[in-house]
């Protein structure tokens, strides 16, 4: 994969604007004008946390004996089923219920912005040894710049996009991720998938 490519498949794991009807309500009871700093805030977390496992991921991989190949199967199976939830969306919902107190690192940052599966792709796409983590790196960067000014965003996309819109949004981003899933499922299993 190519930066463009890398950065736009964590762009549609993180899901920024499926994430706003989670953020609004998180920050519902934090003063309006503290919650771009909250978000902000969170944010850099979130990244502290990627960047984290963008560094230590070969060295868990190594520590536990995984391959590559495993990762990518594996991951391909859990980028299907997080598409699937977006996709069709379980009745009661996984939104983040509204606090007493302003909301720190759980749940915005972890597991909102950094979750089990974009912390998933990130370990497959660095677990090639003879790979350069600097593309992905790049592809993480401009990634996380996107949803972050989205999320910052978040009361302005709310209010035109509404409920409907931004569920219309998320189950096409959900059917982007399915073919991703599929596609690094079969590089996984070295099946031949390219179209010549």
């Amino acid at each position: 994969m190519d930066v463009i490519s890398t950065g736009l498949t964590l762009l549609l794991v993180m899901d920024p604007l499926g994430n706003i009807p989670n953020f609004m309500s998180a920050l519902r009871r934090v003063p309006e004008e503290r919650r771009v700093g909250v978000i902000l805030r969170e944010c850099l977390v979130a990244l502290g946390i990627l960047l984290a496992v963008l560094v230590g991921g070969r060295g868990f991989m190594g520590v536990f004996g995984l391959s590559s190949e495993a990762l990518r199967i594996s991951g391909g199976i859990m980028l299907f089923l997080i598409a699937l939830r977006m996709i069709f969306p379980q009745a009661g919902g996984e939104g983040a219920e509204a606090q007493e107190e302003e909301p720190f690192i759980v749940p915005l940052a972890v597991p909102l912005i950094a979750g089990p599966s974009l912390i998933a792709t990130l370990m497959v796409l660095t677990g090639n040894p003879a790979q350069s983590l600097w593309p992905v790196f790049l592809a993480l960067a401009g990634a996380w710049s996107v949803s972050t000014v989205i999320l910052l965003g978040a009361p302005f996309f709310a209010r035109i996009l509404r409920r409907r819109g931004l569920m219309a949004v998320e189950r096409l981003m959900g059917m982007l991720l399915v073919v991703l899933a599929v596609q690094m499922f079969l590089d996984g299993l070295h099946l031949p998938s390219k179209v010549p």
